[in-house]
């Protein structure tokens, strides 16, 4: 995909989500401190798609929690070595004040101390981490990597890692497409049966790769974020061709162009047997993220 910048949408926003959904857990919501938050909207803006929703982090919680949303996944990841640990910090008081939200930690690939960084964000809560390839410009098969990989699978810990080729931006520093590939993700797979993963957006753009690693692999998982929302210009994958209890709803939310459930009205009326809608919705990611005795409910 080379048609990054897109135009925002104006459309209209639900104010609750479908009765037709009991609950949900967004598993895809980025928090960061507010100087970081602008400079992502700034780039964002530049090279991506208009932000919506310029909210800080406080503001993002209360937005979502106030829709419906039951609980919520905080994602953020580190775009150079030497921010985890504040980012981490971060992430672990923001947590520790909003009790219908859980965190992960993020790192950078090949940070001397990687690993007291993740068992001490571990120890403190985080229950996962989050890797961003595109932005962090780290190979998926790096040796750096392994440790992340270790680390997550002693801990069985989550790992959600942008690992898909798209969206691709010229304004990377790095070519996503040299990095990122559902044969390589099937080789951690393999090498590593006991890290859980989650590809977010589908693993777009290689959806049928995808499709066919988690009838195979049952650590593997896929979250739903913007794929069904007809804005980027991808062909959509038919949802009902992949494995139901390996899919998770997310959002992106706040860093999105266009309304907060334009997703899930979508989703929604695709009329899932409901027993399907509750997995993607809200099981699956309390299955993933092992939030079964911890999970507060709004």
């Amino acid at each position: 995909m080379h048609m990054l910048p897109l135009k925002a949408l104006n459309d209209i926003e639900g104010q609750c989500i479908p009765d037709r959904i009991p609950k949900i857990i967004d598993s895809h919501v980025h928090i960061f401190p507010d100087n970081i938050f602008q400079s992502i909207w700034k780039w964002f803006d530049t090279y991506a798609w208009p932000i919506r929703y310029r909210l800080n982090t406080q503001d993002v919680f209360d937005f979502l929690l106030s829709k419906g949303i039951s609980h919520i996944i905080a994602l953020h990841y580190a775009h150079k070595p030497g921010l985890s640990r504040y980012l981490n910090s971060y992430m672990i008081e923001q947590c520790a004040l909003n009790p219908h939200v859980s965190g992960v930690a993020t790192c950078f690939p090949g940070e001397p101390d990687i690993k007291d960084l993740l068992v001490d964000a571990f120890q403190s809560g985080l229950i996962g981490v989050k890797l961003h390839m595109h932005v962090q410009c780290v190979d998926l098969l790096s040796k750096s990597m392994d440790i992340i990989y270790d680390l997550c699978s002693q801990y069985h810990k989550p790992l959600i890692i942008h690992a898909g080729r798209e969206p691709k931006s010229s304004a990377y520093a790095c070519d996503p497409y040299t990095l990122c590939s559902a044969e390589k993700i099937k080789h951690i797979l393999q090498t590593y049966p006991e890290c859980p993963i989650c590809v977010p957006h589908m693993g777009a753009d290689e959806y049928t790769a995808y499709q066919e690693l988690i009838e195979i692999y049952n650590n593997l998982w896929l979250d739903t974020t913007m794929v069904f929302a007809d804005y980027l210009p991808l062909q959509k994958p038919s949802l009902l061709d992949f494995r139901m209890d390996r899919i998770i709803y997310g959002s992106d939310f706040p860093n999105i162009p266009y309304a907060w459930d334009r997703e899930i009205q979508a989703l929604n009326n695709m009329d899932l047997p409901v027993d399907n809608q509750n997995q993607i919705f809200y099981t699956n990611a309390e299955s993933f993220f092992s939030l079964s005795t911890q999970i507060q409910v709004a």
